[in-house]
């Protein structure tokens, strides 16, 4: 796991592999995800429901945020986080929705009214096997132009970005990383042609459990 802000920018660049192995309950991005950078500000995480967003979720929760917008397109997976947050914090300053980050009204919609200030972008298509055979349009509509509208989003309001990625992105040489890499990229140029926006991009490899 990788995360080094630069210019605004975490740089993305090949990291040793014994760097991605860990487990769903070591994925936090701690430069980022910290009491003081989470406490008192609205937060929004995609892909709430996912193994990563789901632990970003429990772990910001933990961090007293002013209020706490969980994205995700699967119902089932949105329930399940809601019903473990609901459990450990029965005090709601957060909201689920279930959402498409691909569905651009219904996504500016969202964060004109939570007006976040941080986001962190874990949704993602990536199962390798199964979006190499029939499925490349859905993970490039998924990884690049949905990344590219959280993005868009997040810059245009303000809000701190961590989007994570995976170590598929370095020299890819699979369909879904790939469209990781392309998003990548998107997300280094969108974010040195505004400056003032803070983006950390963060790899994941190996994550089970």
């Amino acid at each position: 796991m990788s995360s080094e802000p630069v210019s605004g920018l975490s740089a993305a660049h090949p990291l040793p592999a014994e760097e991605f192995s860990m487990r769903t309950t070591d994925a936090v991005i701690r430069p980022t995800l910290s009491a003081e950078g989470v406490w008192g500000r609205r937060v929004l995480v995609t892909g709430a429901g996912g193994s990563i967003g789901s632990e970003l979720v429990k772990q910001t929760s933990r961090l007293a945020p002013k209020r706490l917008c969980l994205v995700d397109s699967s119902e089932f997976n949105l329930y399940q986080i809601s019903y473990a947050l609901e459990q450990e914090r029965p005090r709601k300053n957060w909201e689920a929705h279930i959402c498409d980050i691909r569905d651009e009204v219904a996504m500016r919609h969202l964060f004109l009214r939570e007006a976040p200030e941080i986001v962190f972008h874990a949704a993602a298509l990536r199962h390798v096997p199964l979006l190499e055979e029939h499925n490349v349009i859905e993970a490039v509509l998924t990884n690049v132009l949905g990344t590219k509208m959280v993005m868009d989003l997040s810059a245009s309001i303000g809000a701190d970005l961590v989007a994570i990625s995976t170590d598929k992105a370095v020299n890819p040489s699979s369909q879904m990383g790939l469209t990781k890499r392309v998003a990548e990229i998107y997300i280094h140029d969108r974010a040195l042609r505004h400056p003032d926006t803070r983006v950390s991009l963060v790899r994941f490899g190996n994550v089970v459990g």
